[in-house]
């Protein structure tokens, strides 16, 4: 697996361990030491950039909203947010703002590596990135009462309406829900289905994603993503007038 990765940390001790770490994996790093530089990095060329780890305590310009500037630019390259130890509402509002998942400071190289390949690994599986279209234009892997999405084109359909800059992590949680329509799930079962490796996370993690991910919905049509009151979420479209 060969990455190029984008690190905005403005900590040179930490940018050149990690950098010698992502050499033994045979990866590429781009270093940016503030937020006007990271934004301006990417811009050039955000097509370059597999993964981008973003510090959230930055020079000039801070993490949350380099996150936005960034997700404005492109809706689906990974965001993995570096945080300081017990700042857990900077956790969540890095994830509103589009981070895919966050570490927290200090932290193993080992642990940041496992969750750049476990994050890169399920955006390649869902086809994140452009791949030879197989499939023929009608055939989904999910097709409820309303809703339709294909994981090899990463489309999300609402009644035949696109869902528009859903990013990875967003569309893990539809998909996982919506295979099993009107199941409730817990957060912590959401955690470990989506996430895919042992999490340390709170679970409000869960409940930022669901949110941004609502509000996307939302934008074509009524709200299938339901709150079930300590319990955890579910999808049900059933009750949506055609």
């Amino acid at each position: 697996m060969s990455l190029n990765i984008l690190m905005v940390e403005d900590d040179t001790s930490v940018a050149e361990m990690m950098g010698m770490f992502f050499r033994k994996e045979g990866w590429k790093q781009d270093i940016a030491v503030d937020g006007v530089e990271a934004v301006d990095k990417f811009k050039k060329n955000p097509a370059s950039y597999d993964l981008i780890t973003l510090d959230l305590n930055l020079p000039k310009k801070d993490g949350i909203q380099v996150a936005k500037e960034v997700r404005a630019i492109s809706p689906t390259v990974p965001i993995i947010m570096l945080t300081a130890r017990g700042s857990e509402e900077d956790q969540v509002l890095g994830l509103g703002v589009g981070a895919d998942d966050y570490v927290t400071k200090p932290f193993s190289p080992l642990a940041l590596i496992a969750r750049i390949k476990a994050l890169h690994r399920r955006v390649m599986m869902e086809g994140g990135q452009d791949t030879p279209q197989t499939k023929s234009d009608v055939d989904y892997d999910i097709e409820t009462q309303h809703l339709k999405i294909s994981v090899d084109r990463r489309e999300v359909l609402f009644d035949g309406k696109p869902v528009a800059n859903i990013t990875p992590k967003e569309f893990d949680l539809l998909f996982t829900m919506a295979q099993k329509p009107k199941q409730v799930f817990s957060r912590e079962q959401l955690l470990e289905l989506v996430w895919g490796y042992e999490y340390y996370g709170e679970d409000r993690t869960v409940d930022a994603h669901i949110k941004k991910l609502r509000q996307k919905l939302e934008k074509v049509g009524p709200q299938v993503i339901k709150t079930v009151w300590g319990v955890g979420y579910k999808f049900d479209d059933s009750q949506v007038k055609s």
